[in-house]
C-alpha cells in the first residue's frame, strides 16, 4: 500500500495495526518517519518508478516471510517458516509434512508412523531417531515463534544425547547471537 507522508499519516496507523506492508512516499524537504516495522519502509519524492518498483519487490518480500504464520513444505522436502528454512531428506520431509498438516497440535505416533511409512510399521526407536533428526536438522526453534528481548535469540539448548524420545520437551533457552 503507498502512503503519502505525512500528508496519510493516520492511514499508515491504520495499515500498521492491521500489519499491511506500506511504503511511505516522502514528500521533498519532509523528514522521514522512523519505521514502525519491517512491514514499512519510505523513499523520498519525486523518485524514479523503477525505484518505486524495487522498494515495494523488497518489501512484499519481507511480508511474505513475515507474516507467515504456518510452516509450509514443498515437494523438494524445504521447509519454510517466517525467513528461515532448510533442506530436508525424504523420510524427514515427510515427518515434517505430517507435522505441518496438524501444526499447533498435538501429532500421535501412529499419525506421524502412517504418514512416513504407510502400509508398514517400522519400531519405536526408528520413528525416534527421525523426529530427534528432524529436531537437529531444523534447529528445534525455527517450528515456533517467540518474543524475546531485544538483541536475543531462541535456541534450542543441547538436548541429551542418549534415551530422547519423541515425547521428550526440549528446553528452549534465550541467548545473546554468536558474532
Amino acid at each position: 500500500m503507498l502512503v503519502r507522508w505525512p500528508t496519510e499519516a493516520e492511514q499508515r496507523s491504520r495499515l500498521a495495526e492491521r500489519h499491511i506492508p506500506r511504503l511511505l512516499l516522502v514528500d521533498d524537504g519532509m523528514p522521514p518517519p522512523e519505521s514502525l516495522d519491517c512491514l514499512e519502509d519510505w523513499i523520498r519524492l519525486p523518485a524514479p518508478e523503477t525505484d518505486v518498483r524495487a522498494r515495494i519487490d523488497a518489501l512484499l518480500a519481507r511480508s511474505r516471510a513475515h507474516l507467515r504464520t504456518v510452516p509450509e513444505i514443498d515437494a523438494h522436502g524445504l521447509l519454510r517458516f517466517g525467513s528461515s528454512w532448510v533442506s530436508l531428506p525424504p523420510v524427514e520431509a515427510r515427518l515434517a509434512g505430517a507435522l505441518v498438516v496438524r501444526f499447533g497440535a498435538v501429532v500421535g505416533r501412529d499419525t506421524l508412523r502412517r504418514s512416513v511409512w504407510p502400509g508398514s510399521a517400522p519400531g519405536r526407536n526408528v520413528l525416534d531417531v527421525h523426529v530427534l533428526r528432524l529436531r537437529r536438522r531444523s534447529r528445534g526453534y525455527m517450528l515456533e515463534r517467540a518474543d524475546p528481548p531485544d538483541g536475543m535469540v531462541p535456541v534450542l539448548a543441547d538436548p541429551p544425547a542418549e534415551d530422547l524420545r519423541l515425547d521428550d520437551e526440549a528446553e528452549l533457552q534465550v541467548r545473546l547471537p554468536a558474532s
